[in-house]
């Protein structure tokens, strides 16, 4: 198991694979300076037989670089200290890091970051390369597009859409839906600025 991305984020999924008994062979980061992270060798190419988990917190870079790569995606990687239904369902490269809850079938897609202490409850919906931050809640029934972004100790109620691509502003109370490609902020959540104009 490689991890793409010898960075912070990279250390705590190796955590997470370590709490499950598997093993990280390496990192793999483009900087040819860093030869080692946390103990734990690192290369500069990826191999098409190496299995990978992109490593990477931003969303947008996580998309590209997995979309740049040609070797396998792992299942999803879990924290023993997490909990998640046996009827949710989660997607490859999708990482779960400690304390995090996914309830009832909830499906999760690839190349997500369900975050430290996350909350998403039943039959949530959130699309590829999204990040639920830590702390953050997600009530039932929630729906999260494509690559966005919910700010660390923000809470969503029950049946809101976040739109794909958005970002969501730590501890944000979100009771309204969210368009793609929004920042929102606040307490009650607002959309105050268009940021991917490419979604229009």
């Amino acid at each position: 198991m490689y991890l793409y991305g010898a960075s912070g984020h990279g250390k705590v999924i190796k955590d997470i694979l370590e709490s499950t008994g598997q093993k990280v062979d390496g990192f793999i980061d483009d900087n040819t300076d860093i030869q080692e992270l946390s103990g734990v060798p690192v290369k500069h190419t990826t191999d098409s037989e190496d299995e990978v988990i992109v490593s990477i917190g931003d969303n947008d870079t996580r998309k590209k670089i997995v979309e740049s790569l040609s070797c396998k995606f792992s299942a999803p990687a879990i924290h023993a200290q997490a909990i998640v239904s046996p009827t949710a369902s989660l997607g490859e490269g999708t990482v779960v890091m400690a304390g995090a809850i996914i309830n009832a079938e909830t499906h999760i897609g690839k190349h997500c970051i369900i975050n430290t202490g996350a909350s998403v409850d039943h039959e949530c919906e959130i699309g590829d390369f999204a990040h639920v931050s830590p702390g953050a809640t997600l009530c039932g029934n929630v729906t999260v597009g494509e690559g966005a972004w919910i700010g660390a100790g923000t809470t969503v109620i029950q049946g809101i859409k976040i739109g794909r691509w958005a970002v969501i502003g730590a501890g944000s109370v979100v009771a309204k839906n969210i368009p793609d490609g929004y920042l929102a902020v606040g307490n009650r959540c607002k959309a105050i600025r268009l940021i991917h104009q490419e979604l229009l």
